[in-house]
């Protein structure tokens, strides 16, 4: 199934060169007054071997399609994901090796989509967004409105995103899973 390169996912199955790759890390670039481009990152899925490709807005992607089973994220261990199927109560056990920066958006109870190929568990599908609560950034200021200037802020899974001046730590806000960004309050 043949998808533009700009809806291309963290966890994503693709087919590059005529073999199947995890992608890993998205990232939409606007250089200037060049053309926007897209900079993966992607792993072989036979021989491990990570690297970085660009694709062009316009590239047709080439989406392997494996058999999807609805799991529920229970808890990490190290580098140890753990998934259970709600349906069956069967776990499954993902290392963050396999996961890439989709670890950066599990939270406990999350309902994601695990993928599989040949029996063998080899990504998630994310949802478009999340909802992730800041656990330490500046104090926010009463009087800011939604403007330019941002602030950083670290969210309970390690990652840091840039969000609006009138955010405070404990409050819950909605992350697009694409490009790791700020959307809106929850």
């Amino acid at each position: 199934m043949a998808i533009p390169a700009t809806q291309m996912r963290p966890g994503m199955i693709i087919k590059h060169n005529d073999q199947l790759h995890l992608v890993f890390h998205v990232e939409h670039r606007t250089p200037g007054n060049l053309r926007a481009f897209i900079q993966a990152k992607l792993r072989n899925i036979k021989t491990n071997a990570m690297f970085e490709h660009r694709f062009r807005s316009a590239d047709a992607i080439e989406r392997v399609i494996v058999d999807e089973i609805d799991m529920e994220f229970l808890y990490n261990d190290g580098d140890d994901y753990y998934f259970m199927n709600p349906k069956d109560y069967e776990q499954t056990v993902l290392k963050s090796s396999t996961l890439g920066d989709a670890v950066e958006y599990l939270t406990a109870n999350l309902q994601i989509k695990v993928s599989y190929f040949d029996g063998v568990a080899v990504g998630i599908d994310l949802p478009m967004t999340v909802e992730l609560t800041v656990v330490e950034t500046e104090p926010g200021i009463k009087s800011a409105t939604a403007s330019s200037v941002t602030k950083p802020a670290k969210l309970e899974t390690g990652l840091v995103v840039a969000v609006p001046p009138f955010i405070n730590e404990g409050e819950k806000i909605r992350v697009d899973t694409s490009e790791g960004t700020y959307l809106s309050r929850a």
